[in-house]
């Protein structure tokens, strides 16, 4: 028999990915294989999307399920409990509520032959545990990972490579901690989660920059992105490409982003002391960030968590940016399969 593997399914609403490990933990060498979830014809053809997928991947790559020892699974949160979804605003109504953990272990025992190990977890958090596995190497850390996007996504990965869920699977929601806005030097924006306190997801993605576009183009007359016609999505998608051009407004409002990074890198680490942080997110995207300004964001947010930390943690944190990519959260559900399995 081939060496053991082990299967990680991402699922977003309209996508799906499949990505899978070995049993040492290296990545299998393979191309991002992404098929449509079908979410509008319901949880039964979502569950059969998904075997599908696996299958596929299993043909492209000449494996048998005999060799599949275990099965993980990355979904988008809310979630009711571990394996039954909540409400959510990308999913039918006839999601809510839905036992994903039974309806996927009966349709894998019935694929593969066997009764396989099964883990699911928040897509972030399994996001984190596959970068944390990547960033840590041979050094037996625990790993925070921050991925700023159109929200700030948070993990928190032990020494074992398992993600903090917490006792209500919201464990980890650093981006709605309140910022310290008298150091960031900001007024409070209330957040989409309704929060009014400064939520750091408001000061490090993309869903605060409208806000804080708003508030510093008075301070950039005849700036091109003060011009009318542009809605505010449009100018505040403009703002990266700017960035890259040394625009004085967009790497204004970048540092500040990552100064707010850095005030919460420095209180996570007062709060769980992890070894090293892993940056994600666009802002550190190879294929759309030039050296120089991921070097600068990176550099303003370790500058601003240095001021606040331990000497110790001073000498010995790391911040490093994520590497994955889209494979991120396969990979992650992939790797806890993995820990289920060994721990069985």
């Amino acid at each position: 028999m081939s060496d053991p593997i082990f299967i990680g399914i991402d699922s977003g609403a309209t996508t799906s990915k499949i990505a899978a490990v070995r049993s040492d933990g290296s990545i299998f060498p393979s191309d991002l294989l992404q098929r449509p979830t079908c979410s509008e014809g319901g949880t039964a053809a979502v569950i059969a999307a998904w075997i599908g997928a696996i299958n596929e991947f299993l043909a492209q790559h000449g494996l048998a399920w005999s060799q599949v020892e275990g099965v993980g699974l990355a979904v988008p949160g809310p979630r009711r409990s571990y394996g039954v979804l909540d409400t959510s605003p990308n999913l039918p109504a006839e999601f809510d509520g839905w036992n994903v953990e039974n309806d996927l272990r009966v349709a894998l025992e019935r694929e593969s032959g066997q009764i396989l190990p099964l883990a699911l977890g928040n897509d972030g958090n399994l996001g984190g545990v596959a970068e944390a596995h990547r960033a840590r190497g041979n050094d037996p850390c625990s790993v925070v990972m921050l991925a700023p996007g159109s929200g700030l996504g948070g993990a928190y990965v032990d020494v074992a490579g398992v993600p903090l869920d917490g006792d209500t699977l919201a464990g980890m929601e650093a981006g709605h901690l309140a910022v310290p806005l008298h150091l960031l030097g900001a007024d409070a924006l209330t957040c989409g989660c309704g929060r009014d306190w400064g939520c750091y997801e408001m000061y490090t993605s993309l869903a605060g920059l409208p806000g804080l576009l708003e508030r510093a183009l008075p301070r950039y007359p005849g700036h091109v992105l003060a011009d009318p016609s542009l809605g505010k999505k449009e100018r505040v998608l403009k703002l990266r490409g700017l960035a890259q051009e040394g625009d004085a407004l967009a790497l204004e409002l970048f540092d500040l982003q990552a100064k707010a990074m850095g005030l919460l890198v420095a209180e996570l680490s007062m709060a769980v002391d992890p070894g090293c942080f892993v940056i994600g997110g666009g802002l550190i995207d190879p294929d759309s960030t030039t050296v120089e300004f991921r070097e600068r964001y990176l550099g303003g947010i370790r500058e601003t968590a240095l001021k606040y930390l331990w000497p110790t943690q001073q000498k010995t944190l790391r911040i490093v940016p994520a590497t994955l990519g889209e494979l991120s959260q396969a990979v992650g559900a992939a790797l806890v399969a993995r820990h289920v399995a060994r721990e069985q």
